[in-house]
C-alpha cells in the first residue's frame, strides 16, 4: 500500500530540515514524499533541491494560503492514504511509519493520538474514540496524526480555500456527517506537534470560531439549534453548580448534590 506524505512550508527552513530529516529516515518506506513550498524567501527552496532525490514532487512557487498549497499536494498524490505532516512537525520515530500502516485497513479516516510540544513542555492530546457532533463542533483529531483515504477528495473536493484556518475541519466533518465516512481511532502517539502555527496562535481564534460557526450555520442549521439550547442548558447547570449558595445547601443536607 502506498502512503502519500505533504509538506506544506513557507519560510521556515529550520522547521522544513526537521520534517524532512523525520520522513526520509522511516524505516517504512512504501510511501511518496510531497513537498509544496510557497515561494519561500530563506533557504528552503535550497534545502529542497538538496534533497529532491529523495522527493517524489516538489514546487516551490507563490501560493494563496495553506490550503491552497495542500490541494496542489493531494493533486499530486497517488497514495491509497494521505497524510499532511507540515514544515516543523515530525515523526516521533524511525519507526512510526511503520508501526502506523498496520493500522490502516480501509477506513476513511484512521487518527491517533499526538504530542502537542510547547518549548520544553509537552502533552498527549488524546481524541475520543466516539466521535460525536458536540465533538466535532469544536474540535477534531489533528490532521498532522490523521490519515486520510485518497478517494474521499476524489469524491468530495479539496479543501475549502475561501478558509483561511478551518478548512481541514470543514472537510472532516462534512465527510463524517453528511457523507457518513467511516473512521478508526487508535490510542497511540507516533507525531509530534510544535505550537505556534497558524491554528494555535491565540491572535486567530476568533477568525477560527467565526470561520466555525458559518459551515455550521450554513451545512447544519437544525443540529445547531438544538445543540445551542444544549450549551445554554450545560452553562445554567455549571452556574448552578458554582453557586456558592447551592453549595452551602448541599452542606448543609438541605438539597442533593447534582
Amino acid at each position: 500500500m502506498l502512503i502519500s506524505i505533504i509538506t506544506i512550508n513557507y519560510n521556515d527552513v529550520k522547521g522544513l530540515e526537521r520534517t524532512m530529516e523525520s520522513v526520509l529516515s522511516q524505516t517504512f518506506q512504501d510511501f511518496e514524499y510531497i513537498v509544496i513550498d510557497g515561494g519561500s524567501h530563506d533557504d528552503s527552496k535550497e534545502l529542497i533541491e538538496k534533497n529532491q532525490e529523495h522527493i517524489d514532487y516538489w514546487v516551490s512557487e507563490p501560493d494563496s494560503g495553506i490550503y491552497n498549497a495542500m490541494n496542489k499536494g493531494i493533486k499530486k498524490a497517488k497514495g491509497e492514504y494521505l497524510f499532511f505532516l507540515n514544515s516543523g512537525d515530525d515523526f516521533t520515530e524511525k519507526y512510526a511509519l511503520k508501526k502506523v500502516v498496520k493500522h490502516l485497513n480501509g477506513e476513511g479516516f484512521v487518527y491517533f493520538n499526538i504530542n502537542k510540544i510547547d518549548g520544553k513542555n509537552f502533552a498527549i492530546k488524546r481524541p475520543p474514540e466516539k466521535l460525536t457532533f458536540k465533538y466535532l463542533h469544536s474540535d477534531l483529531p489533528p490532521h498532522q496524526s490523521t490519515f486520510i483515504k485518497k478517494d474521499l477528495f476524489d469524491k468530495y473536493g479539496g479543501y475549502d480555500e475561501r478558509l483561511k484556518i478551518v478548512a481541514d475541519w470543514k472537510f472532516l466533518i462534512l465527510a463524517l456527517l453528511k457523507y457518513n465516512s467511516s473512521y478508526k481511532y487508535v490510542d497511540a502517539v507516533y507525531t509530534n506537534f510544535y505550537l505556534g502555527g497558524i491554528s494555535s496562535l491565540i491572535a486567530n481564534k476568533p477568525i477560527m470560531q467565526k470561520e466555525r460557526q458559518a459551515v455550521l450555520d450554513s451545512e447544519f442549521q437544525i443540529l445547531m439549534n438544538d445543540l445551542s439550547e444544549f450549551f445554554e442548558q450545560e452553562r445554567t447547570l455549571s452556574n448552578l453548580r458554582n453557586s456558592k449558595k447551592l453549595k452551602l445547601l448541599v452542606k448543609l443536607g438541605m438539597l442533593n448534590e447534582f
